[in-house]
């Protein structure tokens, strides 16, 4: 990205990451995928560690991941995503590495990889944005669709006598030994966003402090898939997602509460 020469008066507050790179967006209007790429670039760039992160994109809405983030990719087949952040962690331990992965990639066909690389206390850090929908694929119903949520392949409503229960994540991987922070927020407002930030950052100096796993889901939402307009589908994910996915931390280990008290 050009960098923008600011006159000697005035003081730059806001500005492009370098952690992103200038490309268009191909997410859908309302799409909150690009809110969070700007999270992880702003953290990824106030770190100073940009030169040494690699980033691990699998299938889903996440894929082209790659395209926006300006830093060492590699994509992974579907929901193998954690398998592969523990190959690269291991052989290259001074490298950053996180994974960013949706909620049919992540909860449903990877949930192996991803539950033994918690529980094994993996060195790396996992985005999970969780919009309760197979967005790429056709709005089918996912891991974390909520019942009675109507989807393509769930016409009258997850029936959870059939169907079960969506899966909390945060809570199931909350309760591993080898996680060292684990939390769920949500971009759904500018409070939200800001807090957002901050977990981002704790689970990435979680990573770089040698931990453990640190883990933040981020609800986040799919206008396309739940027919719905931008404003409306931050209102339905607000009144609905946050009531059966609550917001905060499910796991924190001594060191991660230290270094979010900033000892």
């Amino acid at each position: 990205m050009a960098s923008v020469d600011i006159p000697a008066d005035m003081e730059q507050v806001y500005g492009y990451p370098e952690s992103l790179t200038p490309a268009y967006t191909h997410y859908c209007p309302g799409c909150t995928h690009g809110t969070i790429h700007r999270l992880i670039a702003e953290v990824l760039d106030e770190l100073g560690v940009r030169e040494n992160t690699i980033g691990i994109a699998p299938v889903g809405c996440s894929v082209l991941a790659y395209y926006y983030f300006d830093v060492d990719m590699a994509e992974a087949a579907h929901g193998r995503a954690p398998a592969m952040a523990t190959g690269l962690k291991r052989v290259s331990p001074d490298k950053v590495v996180f994974t960013y992965q949706g909620d049919g990639d992540l909860a449903s066909i990877g949930i192996a990889e991803i539950v033994y690389a918690a529980n094994r206390g993996e060195m790396f850090t996992t985005i999970f944005v969780n919009n309760a929908i197979y967005g790429m694929t056709g709005g089918q119903m996912a891991p974390t669709t909520l019942p009675g949520q109507v989807t393509t392949s769930s016409p009258t409503g997850r029936d959870v006598e059939t169907a079960g229960f969506p899966m909390r994540m945060a809570e199931l991987l909350g309760s591993l030994p080898g996680a060292a922070y684990v939390t769920r927020q949500a971009v759904l407002d500018t409070r939200g966003i800001r807090r957002a930030k901050k977990a981002i950052k704790l689970a990435f100096q979680t990573q770089l402090d040698g931990l453990g796993f640190s883990m933040v889901e981020i609800i986040s939402t799919c206008p396309t898939n739940w027919h719905l307009g931008p404003e409306d589908a931050l209102d339905w994910a607000k009144e609905h997602m946050v009531a059966y996915f609550p917001l905060g931390d499910t796991k924190m280990s001594d060191g991660a509460r230290a270094l979010k008290e900033g000892k």
